[in-house]
């Protein structure tokens, strides 16, 4: 069992009575910034309150305890500290005079922003949020720790100080999928960034850094954050609508800094005097194909800029062969080498045709027979070879030769949105869907389908898919007052931690004194709730001792006395 007492409020180890961490070096008399939440403090009847870690204009991020879980998490706060404040030794935020709806506005969008995330949770490229409460006038929102090595850690740590494409791709492909499921769910995130991306132990990268839409607009009524040289133009109040192209602008900037080794240029100072270079040297190693996703999805004004996460993937996927018949690249190898210095970005042109050698001419007419010959043998042989059998790989498209038959998907194994369900099976199938609560696929996923994957069924069959509505739900009765042994029953569906206070007669004995949850409120199959019940009645002939209230002569103006003191006092009343 694992006493809280002993824990270090800054990296959640056991230390025992040690004051000073010996893994992180942190003091645990150390008081918290103001007007942050004292450390020991407690949110939701679950969450004791670690060390601030950081803060912007939408709130604040802390490590934090689970009670329940006995693990350490993340807990962010809104506190938006432009217009809202904390009083000394008090928890609940305090809203400025005339700034009520305001307020209102962006905790609504916190709550529906983190509920959203909550929603999504198990997608691989994002961090897993696993709760999300309203306390002390504001909202809470706790994930699991993604770890503390940032994308910018990770490169800076690189001798190079950036990655050559095939481990970039490795890297990001899975992070712009996740970003296009994002989307899919109404959320953008405004603020890709090197240090918004965490490095996992696993060596993924996950998305961190959500706020509020309100902050990340230069013109904002709140203390905006922007990110220089990964914001977009629209985000500094040039009057261009924001949207998924936003968060396509930020991507390619995080790409180019990971393959290209420096922050591109900030996006103002491009508007006036666009200077953003692709080196020669990168332009010669790149493939071209990889150049011309970064050209289109790094231009400057959102009209020319690449616009969804489909476009961007398909532009970054394109084979070697396919990019170099395009003619949306500038053609480097065009260029005497002793001129290339640097290959701007920006909007892609046509090359300058060019005349071509004999030898050039006799080397394209052997390819072109080659392939010819090579066309021949796959259209005799192809079905027999099995060139043209569909994969029944998830992640990828159907492309079906043959419309006769195809070979059915397995969605059970995967985190599939129906959106996502419908690229992949396109005009091979007839779609069913059917909702059912889940309690461990989130809500929007399918967990199960009614034909066997790998299966081989006639083309436009009807494939059933049934899609998690989320977990079961259950409405807390009024158990307060009630004996445990009625009350037991009704409380089956919910995760019960029960504590015993003493009962010298004044209550009926194992009866329900108290609960952390209101009554005729839904809440989701598995939800924690703290109970407290009386004991067996305590015969004594001397009622237990109270200190006396004190006199107002002995009441004293302590304005050192610690808020983690005061929080204790208040645990120890309330027996948690």
């Amino acid at each position: 069992m694992i006493n809280t007492d002993d824990l270090c409020m800054s990296c959640m180890k056991e230390i025992g009575p040690r004051e000073e961490c010996p893994h992180c070096g942190f003091n645990n008399n150390t008081k918290q910034i103001s007007p942050y939440l004292p450390i020991r403090s407690v949110v939701g009847y679950r969450y004791l309150v670690g060390k601030l870690l950081e803060y912007n204009g939408d709130g604040a991020t802390y490590i934090a305890w689970d009670m329940g879980k006995k693990a350490p998490v993340m807990l962010r706060e809104f506190f938006p500290d432009a217009i809202a404040t904390r009083r000394d030794k008090e928890l609940k935020i305090t809203v400025l005079l005339g700034c009520e709806n305001l307020y209102e506005d962006c905790l609504q969008s916190f709550l529906e922003l983190w509920r959203q995330l909550m929603r999504l949770r198990g997608l691989s490229s994002l961090i897993s949020v696993i709760d999300v409460v309203e306390d002390n006038g504001t909202a809470y929102a706790i994930y699991e720790d993604p770890g503390s090595k940032t994308l910018r850690d990770y490169l800076l740590s690189i001798p190079t100080g950036y990655l050559p494409w095939e481990k970039a791709r490795s890297l990001f492909m899975p992070v712009l999928s996740t970003l296009g499921t994002l989307h899919s769910s109404g959320i953008i995130h405004r603020a890709i960034s090197p240090t918004n991306l965490i490095m996992g132990d696993d060596g993924k990268l996950r998305i961190t850094g959500f706020s509020i839409s309100q902050i990340r607009t230069s013109n904002s009524e709140l203390n905006p954050q922007l990110y220089p040289g990964y914001s977009a133009l629209e985000q500094y109040g040039a009057g261009q609508r924001q949207g998924t192209w936003t968060d396509i602008y930020s991507f390619s900037a995080v790409l180019y800094r990971s393959l290209i080794g420096s922050d591109p240029i900030e996006a103002p100072t491009r508007a006036s005097n666009d200077r953003l270079m692709v080196p020669g040297k990168f332009a010669e190693q790149l493939p071209a194909y990889v150049i011309n996703g970064l050209v289109n999805g790094l231009q400057i004004l959102p009209g020319d800029r690449t616009h969804t996460v489909d476009q961007l993937r398909a532009e970054l996927s394109a084979s070697p062969v396919a990019a170099a018949a395009s003619t949306q690249v500038p053609q480097i190898n065009d260029i005497p080498e002793e001129t290339i210095e640097a290959e701007p970005v920006k909007k892609s042109q046509k090359p300058k045709q060019k005349g071509l050698t004999s030898w050039q001419v006799a080397l394209i007419s052997f390819f072109v027979c080659v392939f010819v010959v090579l066309g021949g043998i796959l259209l005799i042989f192809g079905d027999d070879l099995g060139v043209f059998k569909p994969s029944g790989n998830n992640n990828e498209d159907i492309s079906v030769t043959n419309p006769t038959t195809v070979i059915v998907p397995n969605f059970r194994a995967d985190n599939v949105t129906l959106d996502r369900a419908k690229q992949i099976l396109g005009d091979a199938f007839v779609i069913k869907t059917v909702e059912k609560a889940h309690d461990s696929v989130s809500a929007g996923y399918i967990f199960d389908q009614d034909l066997e994957p790998g299966s081989t069924v006639k083309y436009g069959s009807t494939i059933t898919l049934f899609i998690s509505s989320g977990k079961s739900t259950v409405i807390l009765e009024n158990v307060v007052g009630m004996e445990w042994s009625k009350a037991e029953p009704l409380l089956r569906k919910f995760t019960c931690h029960i504590s015993y206070i003493d009962n010298y007669g004044g209550n009926v004995a194992n009866t329900i004194s108290e609960i952390s949850l209101v009554p005729g409120n839904t809440y989701e199959v598995g939800q924690d709730i703290w109970i407290k019940i009386y004991s067996e009645v305590i015969t004594t002939t001397e009622p237990p001792t109270t200190e006396p209230e004190s006199s107002s002569e002995d009441v004293t103006d302590d304005t050192t006395e610690s808020t983690e003191d005061t929080t204790s006092l208040l645990e120890g009343i309330l027996g948690w």
